[in-house]
């Protein structure tokens, strides 16, 4: 433990110790009543039987949080990383559950909600937040309510609404380290006082990036605005129309990678012809990660999006009528250096659209002189994707590949090929100039009715159960638009075929084909795509349908003790693998529907003083768990038949007297494969699918850590009639976690290298002055301690390779999180 970890704990300790002393000496005060919309009504969160967070905009200005990527320092059991693209290639988990991202085709299984409107996407998801009212983390499957790909959870994000009484506006600017620079500002005033009001908000951000490439590239950087306007008419109490348009645009730089360990073959890349030195790799290893140091070209990852929304809702007296209907479009451009290093490899580049047009009707009121609560209704949304992936070879591809071949064929003066065995293959055909455009397009339908129901049974005991029956349909489509691939072709050709002038030798051929014939940028359908792994296009249709229900008991065991349990079956569309290796060797591009069962039971208690602690108790068994992996050459998604996660959570919060408030939490979740997590999987798929899955049999999920806890405390106090004063701090832990899909090499028992992130304490910092009740003045700093952390490790592309017989040959590279960031911010409200 560092020193900066042992002074900020020490005085956190010696804080939480003077707010106990204070608290035995002065009466408490009570907090807050908090209410949530986790049903789809408005109830206290101490009433309602769900395992749930909710985050009001005070909590995320004290704790900094810009974006839904620094949540994980407010909620114990939210997790979120990004690989190589953050539009693209996010991941948000709850309970240790979620799905790898990086490919457009896969949807979400924490399911995030914007005013009611669904984000089908993470990387929509992840523009700034801009006067928001309240964020709820709902944990566990929520799909009777929230609909569409909820299996692990739900961020319900909600904003302010317009006032229609008076005027009021709020203004904050912040500068910090690395350039950072933040403004936000937004009015609202009423048009017809107490009938019509408007809301207009926005916000920039910029950021220089914390990752620093050798070649003089950074990553991590932030250029982003928002925009949002709202108009509200309530013409009368049974009316209420809400209109919301934002507008979104992002020019960041996303996302180098560190890379850990070098191949074996390294001192081949020289002697191979790669023109840069040590094949364009000059920081590696932990140096390497403690400065931040990568080695490739700029990586560009820009993106503008744009939504409109309307909500209707009408009070007849004896129901509610809501009507929601949305569209949104995302637009979402990216530049990468792929091959992580400062060779002219290879470079990709994707344009990317994401049309969604979403309806949704509830009808909701009571009956049985209020003992009854129900709710009906319908949802409907209809999504086009269509994205354009380019590939294009550079000088340095062929040499690179030459000295992988020679690495495992032996030494260069022993091999009798030369230093160049490629080109003597191909008869001098060179792969430079190679390149593929494909392009990916889907269309997905999603239909569901829905009820969910209340009911008291006594005025203690209450019943909740709720069903939706989901009907899903996709139309996927991989067309090749140009390619050229002339090198692979002459390479297979000496391969493959009988008689070829210069043949290759057979203990070549495998390296031949896998390395000279890169797959993404391989002309599909080519005569030999039919009996090698070589892209193929396709055309097809996914359909499934499941009915989703969820059935809760609740016990109000006192004023002050809510008791709950229930059981939940969820529900994850399956869909299409849009890559270009999907339908390889004739493989199905398409991946199952993911189902989940989980068992919960709680404790909800509020304490004499005003403090709360609610405890839950969970146990989810997934089948067909969706699962993304980079193979190093390839992205392959597959189902995995069993994963589980079991664990517990705990949440105490209050104020320890008028001076002290704490919040305490902590979740242990036991996110994991099972070791019969294959059984029943060999004879259906491929023998290397089969393989692949059941090598994750036994191991943790990749990036969920089995304990994450989490300790903040704010003191706050009047300094005079006209100021106050107040310091906050929170340290969140987590322990290790794996950071690769694949815990070993595959058919081996040979460790991914670093696969494992160390257990390690974050510890965020703010103090501030209140001036005239709408002037604050605030000192913060964010991740005090300056720790290291990686999210997703990875096989580095075309960069050595790993096999069963072989052990690990290749490079690991790793995704970084974000490092210490300090600055100071000014607020103005009216």
């Amino acid at each position: 433990m560092t020193k900066w970890t042992l002074l900020a704990t020490s005085a956190l300790t010696l804080s939480l110790n003077s707010g106990i002393a204070s608290a035995q000496e002065t009466d408490n005060t009570t907090v807050d009543e908090i209410i949530v919309t986790a049903t789809r009504r408005a109830e206290s969160i101490q009433d309602v039987p769900i395992a749930v967070t909710a985050l009001s905009q005070s909590a995320l200005e004290r704790e900094g949080v810009n974006d839904i990527v620094a949540l994980t320092s407010l909620s114990t059991s939210f997790n979120i990383n990004s690989a190589q693209t953050e539009t693209g290639g996010t991941t948000l988990r709850i309970r240790g559950v979620g799905t790898t991202g990086n490919n457009i085709g896969l949807e979400s299984s924490v399911g995030v909600f914007l005013d009611g409107v669904f984000l089908s996407r993470p990387g929509v998801a992840l523009t700034d937040l801009l006067d928001v009212n309240q964020i709820e983390v709902l944990r566990g499957p929520q799909g009777t309510l929230f609909g569409r790909n909820t299996s692990a959870g739900a961020l319900n994000v909600t904003t302010k609404k317009p006032n229609l009484d008076e005027l009021e506006g709020f203004a904050n600017a912040t500068y910090g380290n690395f350039d950072q620079v933040n403004f936000q500002g937004g009015v609202s005033f009423p048009l017809v006082t107490n009938e019509l009001g408007i809301r207009l908000s926005g916000a920039y951000r910029s950021r220089d990036g914390f990752l620093q490439s050798s070649t003089g590239a950074e990553s991590g950087s932030r250029d982003r605005y928002v925009l949002r306007g709202q108009l509200l008419w309530e013409p009368d109490d049974s009316w209420q129309v809400r209109a919301i348009f934002d507008y979104a645009e992002t020019d960041d730089e996303c996302c180098d990678a560190v890379l850990l360990t070098e191949t074996p073959f390294a001192p081949l890349f020289d002697v191979a012809g790669v023109t840069p030195a040590n094949g364009g790799v000059t920081d590696v290893g932990l140096e390497a990660l403690d400065n931040r140091r990568s080695n490739a070209d700029q990586f560009f990852n820009p993106s503008d999006q744009f939504g409109v929304s309307l909500e209707i809702q009408k009070d007849f007296g004896a129901a509610t009528l809501t009507y929601i209907g949305a569209y949104r479009e995302f637009d979402a451009i990216s530049d990468q250096d792929s091959d992580f290093t400062a060779a002219d490899i290879f470079r990709f580049g994707s344009d990317t659209t994401i049309e969604n047009f979403t309806h949704e009707v509830r009808l909701q009121g009571e009956a049985f002189n209020s003992r009854l609560n129900w709710l009906i209704g319908a949802y409907y949304s209809d999504e086009d994707i269509s994205e354009v992936q380019s590939f294009v070879l550079g000088d340095d591809f062929q040499p690179t590949i030459d000295a992988s071949i020679l690495g495992a064929a032996g030494a260069p003066a022993a091999f009798p090929f030369g230093t160049n065995p490629f080109a003597l293959f191909t008869g001098g055909v060179d792969h430079t100039g190679d390149f593929a455009n494909n392009l990916f397009t889907q269309n997905g339908k999603s239909f569901s009715i829905f009820t969910h129901n209340i009911l008291d049974i006594t005025e203690d005991i209450s019943l909740t159960v709720g069903l939706r029956y989901v009907d899903e349909s996709k139309d996927g489509q991989f067309t090749q638009l140009s390619a050229q691939s002339n090198a692979c072709f002459a390479g297979l050709q000496g391969a493959v075929l009988p008689g070829a002038p210069i043949p290759v030798p057979d203990a070549l051929t495998p390296l031949v084909v896998g390395f000279g014939c890169f797959p993404f940028v391989v002309v599909a359908d080519s005569p030999f795509a039919q009996f090698l792994p070589l892209p193929q296009t396709f055309n097809d249709r996914f359909e499934d349908d499941e009915l989703v229900y969820t059935i809760k008991g609740s016990y109000q065991v006192s004023d002050d003790v809510l008791f709950f349990a229930g059981f939940t079956h969820g529900f994850k569309s399956g869909g299409f693998n849009l890559d270009p290796t999907a339908a390889s060797g004739g493989a199905s591009p398409i991946f199952n529907s993911e189902e989940i069962d989980s068992y919960e039971a709680g404790l909800k208690a509020t304490l004499p003083n005003g403090i709360t602690a609610n405890f839950a108790f969970f146990h989810q068994n997934l089948s067909d768990f969706q699962v993304l992996e980079f193979t190093g050459a390839q992205f392959q998604t597959f189902n995995v038949p069993r994963a589980r996660s079991t664990g517990v959570e705990l949440e105490v919060q209050g104020n320890l007297n008028e001076f002290f408030s704490f919040n305490l939490s902590g979740t242990y979740a036991n996110a994991r494969y099972p070791e019969n997590c294959a059984d029943g999987l060999q004879g259906t798929v491929s023998e290397d699918l089969f393989i692949r899955t059941q090598n994750l049999c036994g191991s943790l999920l990749t990036n969920s850590s089995r304990f994450n806890g989490l300790a903040s405390l704010t003191y706050e106090a009047p300094l005079s009639d006209t100021m106050d004063f107040f310091i906050t701090g929170s340290v969140k832990y987590e322990s290790r976690r794996r950071t690769a899909t694949q815990p070993t090499v595959v058919g081996s028992d040979v460790p991914f290298a670093f696969d494992f992130q160390p257990g390690n304490a974050k510890i965020n910092l703010r103090a501030g002055i209140h001036f005239n009740e709408n002037i604050t003045f605030e000192a913060w700093v964010t991740n005090l301690t300056d720790q290291q952390t990686r999210g997703l490790s990875f096989n580095v592309p075309l960069r050595g390779f790993t096999s069963p017989t072989a052990g690990d040959l290749g490079s690991v590279g790793a995704f970084l999180q974000e490092p210490r960031f300090y600055g100071a911010t000014i607020r103005y409200k009216f």
